[in-house]
């Protein structure tokens, strides 16, 4: 099976670019994360929500982690590759778009 283009894993000189782009975004590794902090427990689901549905629609799922009850984090990594894509750079800012904070 063919890996999609958009799930290719990114040449460094390029992902050092896009991720200057992605503000509070922050590389780990193969992976890139972070971390929003809401106003409380109900709205911290309610964002984790959104980002699920956001995800479901870019078929491209991320770890998104609850913590202390009102923060989430969320790591993005394209599995097939075991790297950072371009799927990830876009969801990133589809997830910056819908706001956490």
């Amino acid at each position: 099976m063919a890996v999609p283009e958009s799930e290719q894993r990114l040449a460094e000189p390029l992902l050092t670019e896009l991720l200057g782009e992605l503000e509070g975004w922050e590389r780990q590794g193969e992976a890139i994360t972070k971390t929003y902090t809401l106003k409380g427990f109900k709205s911290a689901m309610a964002f984790a929500d959104r980002v699920a549905e956001a995800a479901t629609a870019a078929d491209h799922h991320p770890d998104i982690h609850i913590e202390r009850y009102k923060t989430v984090r969320l790591v993005l990594t394209t599995h097939v590759t075991k790297g950072i894509s371009q799927a990830d750079i876009d969801l990133a800012k589809t997830i910056d778009a819908i706001g956490g904070g």
